[in-house]
């Protein structure tokens, strides 16, 4: 099952890595120009970063908790927010 798992699993964040990279470009942008950042683009960018971790930790059978989208999706891991 953990083939299988990883395959979804590997497809979903694999496609949503390539949008979180784009839009940190258009964040970039936007942090450059209105001297702010986009909070909501971050905090997306956050999430993407916690599943991949979930997933990394998976795969290397270091976790048995499933990844998105065989578990809840999980908002963060950061222990500083």
């Amino acid at each position: 099952m953990r083939i299988v798992v990883g395959i979804v699993s590997g497809i979903i964040i694999e496609a949503w890595a390539y949008f979180v990279s784009a839009l940190s470009i258009v964040n970039f942008f936007y942090a450059l120009f209105a001297k702010k950042r986009m909070k909501q683009l971050a905090e997306l960018s956050e999430i993407w970063n916690t599943q991949d971790y979930v997933f990394k930790r998976y795969m290397i059978f270091e976790s048995n908790v499933r990844p998105f989208p065989f578990t809840k999706l999980q908002k963060s891991i950061s222990k500083f927010k």
